[in-house]
């Protein structure tokens, strides 16, 4: 019995200390998993930053793109602009040369040059003074002061070439940029021309070389006076159109307004009516209406 008991209690003892073994030998192998866990976390969260750094970088790096990219497209946008005003300078010339060719074709003269074997075409040529002393005074007003050039108009008014020669003299004036001298030369051309076919153009292109100098006042009354005594005019519609700028330059917003507003209406289909739709387009846009 005795026997019995001390074996049943050694092996009690016995399995005692093996469940205590396998305790001391667990126990490292759980803090070691502890310890491994925790530095997973730390990398995890060292990595986490990484990559908000990356990610804000990369923010810092597109919005860089972006600035470039706005810079480039700035550019084109200037160069752009200088194409359309270089296209608008040779779109001028061209139409300039194709009025002067339109002219002679219209006056059925060839076009001789000013006193080139000629002397009533170098008379015709060489404008009045009296008329042309000021750009400023009004074509009307100077047509009314030239009694010198009635003399030379009485001579010359019946020789087609000599008119021809003497509207020649004026186009090329303003054609070459010369506009005080054109103004002189086209009011000269309708003194002595008055019932010439190229007046209306000469009433036109004496607007134009006025606007050109900014005297918009009398370039006003130029492209009137076209419109009052050759409504019928090819060049109707664009000194209509010429009217309107310069009401615009005289800061005469509404008639301006209504003037474009008229050319569309008018003339539809027209080169002017066109601008002047773009140009009222760009008042809308200005005005913020």
């Amino acid at each position: 019995m005795m026997k019995r008991l001390a074996n049943s209690f050694a092996a009690r003892i016995s399995t005692a200390g093996a469940i205590a073994s396998a305790v001391l030998f667990a126990f490292p192998a759980f803090a070691q998993d502890s310890r491994l866990s925790l530095a997973d976390r730390v990398a995890r969260l060292e990595q986490q930053a990484q990559n908000k750094d990356q990610s804000g970088t990369g923010m810092v790096n597109q919005m860089q793109q972006l600035q470039a990219q706005v810079q480039q497209l700035q550019g084109q946008v200037e160069e752009l602009q200088h194409q359309l005003q270089t296209l608008d300078d040779k779109n001028k010339a061209q139409y300039t040369d194709l009025d002067a060719r339109l002219g002679r074709l219209e006056s059925g003269g060839a076009g001789a040059a000013p006193g080139a074997g000629n002397p009533a075409a170098a008379a015709a040529a060489a404008g009045s003074p009296a008329a042309g002393a000021s750009a400023n005074v009004p074509a009307a007003a100077a047509a009314g002061n030239a009694p010198a050039v009635a003399a030379s108009a009485a001579v010359a008014a019946g020789d087609p070439a000599a008119a021809q020669a003497a509207y020649d003299v004026a186009f090329k004036a303003i054609r070459g940029g010369n506009y005080v001298e054109a103004s002189r030369e086209f009011r000269s051309f309708i003194q002595q021309f008055p019932n010439h076919p190229l007046v209306p153009n000469a009433w036109y292109w004496l607007g134009e070389s006025y606007y050109a100098t900014t005297n918009y006042p009398v370039a006003l009354e130029s492209f009137q006076q076209l419109l009052s005594q050759f409504p019928q005019s090819d060049k109707a519609p664009d000194a209509l159109l010429k009217v309107g700028y310069s009401q615009l330059e005289l800061k005469k917003s509404d008639e301006a307004r209504a003037t474009l507003t008229q050319v569309t209406t008018k003339y539809p289909g027209s080169k002017a009516a066109s601008l002047a739709k773009e140009r009222l387009q760009r008042l809308q846009l200005q005005s913020g209406n």
